[in-house]
């Protein structure tokens, strides 16, 4: 059994630069409450994927925490706001759906505000489920603000890579080292098995009590050194192949990230200031590369801007997170697919889980089983709702839906499509990323209907919830009514930009 209470962490090696890598830096050299000597080793001529876009609201906490100041980021990033994402085609051809980042109306102790919309479509007092909410209403509005008296939930898109670059300023200026090179080897102790250097084309050695694994799907250190292993989720997340194309915006550009789903797959449209993000997400079995390529350039609107760039992946999750003195971060510790946006959340998730749990000054069996079973557990929360979007289709032949609806499923997701179907009940672990509202949302919007409601909705009487859910639609649309245009919003904020 190896002997952790010998391994004292004063200096942190972090392999791969990219938002991974660079996030990392800066989280650890600003907010850990010691000096540490950190390290972070890339090479110019590997390039990171880079297509990630789109964002959740968590990274605003990452953000706040390194007290960016948001009129900087949104510059610096070219960044627009994202209120949530808009499902073309899922359930069927022409069907759309929002998933908004906001709560939806109100709910009480018992029951989520469902129950009560549930009662009011029933009595025919209900409108849409999405006009109760304000988030959604000000993205189809094209609108977004801060108000004091409202305070939105939102996240952004954002040029990834500008994005690691800003991060990287404030890791170098808090004292972090960059060194140049590629790594050619992981040397190990031979006793434990710990790593003790990374060994670079150039001949330096870099030594490090804690390694940090930012190098993609490559996993050199976690996977390549140490033998992880790794959970293949292919048979409920089928996708493995991306193409992503970066074209001129020849509109304003909107606060909603849309996902249109084709027959053998997706397509995302992201809008930052200067560019559209594009990409085509399908599984090879149903379509070639080839065609896929040609399929989304056909698709595309605006000049493209770059040639498109392939992606090749397998979902699932590395086996464990940490290993031995070795933390997998972003794509190196796994991978599901971008449909809800959550890649940069992963690496945010592990950051967080790591400052809490940092090693002072000894390593930690304890601690680093906690941490592998909180980033599993959220990982395969995350894989549950992702999943919901394929099983729940009627979109009937088209092979690739047919094989998604027909497909076996997580037990414990079937529980909870079981549980909304019977009941209108969602039950989330607190941890859950997504709330109670995002699995409403979803389930409906991909034809999950309730057949009951919970009965703390009949204490109301007819007319209390006729007022009750006028009351709500009358605020919504006065908050949206109040906001500017979502461009006119970006651009006040770039104005007053100081970086």
């Amino acid at each position: 059994m190896t002997d952790f209470s010998t391994k004292s962490i004063q200096s942190v090696v972090i392999a791969g630069g990219g938002t991974a890598g660079w996030m990392a830096a800066a989280a650890l050299s600003r907010l850990v409450a010691r000096k540490l000597n950190i390290t972070l080793v890339e090479s110019e001529e590997i390039g990171t994927v880079g297509v990630g876009e789109a964002t959740i609201p968590t990274l605003l906490t990452i953000n706040r925490l390194l007290q960016i100041p948001e009129p900087d980021f949104i510059k610096f990033t070219r960044g627009t706001f994202k209120l949530g994402i808009k499902f073309e085609n899922w359930l069927r051809d022409g069907h759309e759906y929002l998933h908004s980042f906001g709560d939806t109306g109100k709910g009480c102790w018992a029951g989520g505000f469902q129950h009560f919309w549930l009662r009011g479509q029933k009595e025919g007092l209900a409108d849409d489920y999405g006009s109760y909410c304000t988030e959604l209403k000000a993205a189809e509005a094209n609108r977004f603000g801060i108000l004091s008296e409202h305070k939105l939930n939102y996240a952004y898109h954002l040029d990834a890579t500008a994005y690691g670059q800003y991060l990287r300023g404030i890791a170098e200026a808090s004292g972090v080292k960059r060194v140049e090179g590629k790594i050619q080897t992981v040397e190990l102790n031979q006793n434990d098995g710990f790593i003790e250097s990374l060994h670079l084309d150039s001949g330096e050695r870099i030594h490090g009590d804690l390694f940090i694994d930012c190098t993609g799907f490559r996993a050199l250190l976690s996977e390549g050194a140490l033998n992880t292993g790794f959970d293949d989720w292919s048979h409920w997340l089928p996708c493995n192949r991306a193409w992503a194309v970066q074209t001129e915006l020849n509109e304003e550009p909107i606060p909603y990230t849309r996902a249109i789903a084709h027959d053998a797959g997706w397509r995302w449209r992201i809008p930052l200031q200067h560019r559209a993000g594009n990409g085509l997400v399908y599984c090879n079995d149903f379509l070639d590369e080839d065609a896929a390529r040609e399929r989304l350039l056909a698709s595309v609107d605006g000049k493209p801007l770059i040639d498109p760039r392939p992606i090749q992946f397998t979902t699932g999750q590395r086996r464990q997170y940490w290993n031995r003195n070795c933390i997998a971060l972003g794509l190196a510790s796994g991978f599901i697919e971008p449909l809800e946006s959550t890649s940069i959340h992963f690496i945010q998730n592990g950051i967080m889980w790591l400052l809490l749990m940092f090693p002072d000054p000894m390593l930690s069996s304890a601690s680093i089983d906690e941490y592998n079973q909180k980033l599993r557990s959220e990982a395969e929360r995350i894989r549950d709702f992702i999943v919901l979007h394929y099983i729940a289709n009627e979109r009937e032949g088209d092979a690739f839906w047919d094989h998604c609806r027909h497909m076996a499923v997580p037990e414990s997701l079937t529980q909870r499509v079981a549980l909304f179907r019977d009941s209108g009940r969602v039950f989330k672990p607190q941890e859950d990323v997504f709330s109670e509202n995002s699995w409403v949302q979803v389930m409906m919007g991909q034809g999950i209907q309730p057949e009951g409601y919970h009965n703390i909705a009949d204490a109301m009487s007819r007319e209390q919830l006729q007022s009750f859910l006028s009351d709500i639609q009358r605020n919504v649309n006065q908050t949206v009514s109040a906001l500017p245009s979502h461009a006119d919003f970006v651009n006040k904020l770039v104005s007053i930009a100081k970086k």
